[in-house]
């Protein structure tokens, strides 16, 4: 599990706030009335795969930098696909839960990417983490990946500048440590009950079960 900054060189990770600088952003800008969750903890605006109205609902945080994120989306991940969200029974909404600069400048990006494509590039960036993580220059990487998702580079420069996108990534956050107590990715809330870290296959179908059960 991702629980620590990472230090990542400066001249890679020119992002455009870290920190403080963020959480001053969304205090002094948007409206709290603007980000209220449903029964299950989701908002209007929060990303979703599968059917909207599926009984099982699962929160993802994860980071786009997290070795253990890649893990749980190459091997656990493709079966839930498989076995629940592709059959109704279980919808996931995947948050942003970066821990350092690159990881955020990742989470603007894959923003820029809508529809069922945003959850295609993001599979893409855990798919290809090793290449783009380690890369002398890892935002060119990002662009090239991201070109492949139909963003060029001029449509992503400009995405990810965008100061409310970054205010939006850490109030999500924000509202994952201060309603869950996330504080490590990732983690996963089912049906309101969390669980924490790559559990493996087994563990996650049978969290599932039991919500379903409850449902």
């Amino acid at each position: 599990m991702e629980r620590r900054h990472i230090l990542i060189s400066g001249a890679a990770l020119a992002v455009l706030a870290a920190g403080g600088g963020v959480g001053l952003l969304w205090r002094a800008g948007q409206a709290e009335d603007t980000f209220e969750a449903d029964a299950r903890g989701v908002f209007a605006r929060d990303r979703i795969l599968g059917d909207p109205d599926a009984p099982i609902t699962i929160i993802e945080y994860s980071s786009l930098t997290c070795p253990h994120c890649a893990a749980f989306h190459a091997d656990t991940l493709p079966t839930i696909k498989k076995n629940w969200i592709e059959e109704g029974k279980a919808r996931l909404v995947y948050r942003h839960f970066p821990f350092d600069a690159l990881g955020t400048y990742a989470a603007l990006a894959a923003n820029c990417v809508e529809g069922d494509r945003h959850f295609g590039f993001i599979d893409i960036l855990f798919r290809n983490q090793a290449r783009w993580t380690r890369a002398q220059d890892p935002r060119a990487a990002i662009t090239q990946m991201a070109a492949m998702a139909g963003i060029d580079k001029a449509s992503l420069d400009a995405c990810v500048q965008d100061e409310d996108a970054l205010v939006e990534i850490q109030k999500l956050r924000e509202y994952g440590s201060e309603e869950y107590g996330i504080d490590s990715t990732p983690s996963f809330i089912i049906n309101g009950k969390k669980l924490v870290g790559n559990q493996g296959l087994e563990k996650f179908e049978q969290a599932l079960r039991e919500a379903g059960a409850q449902s």
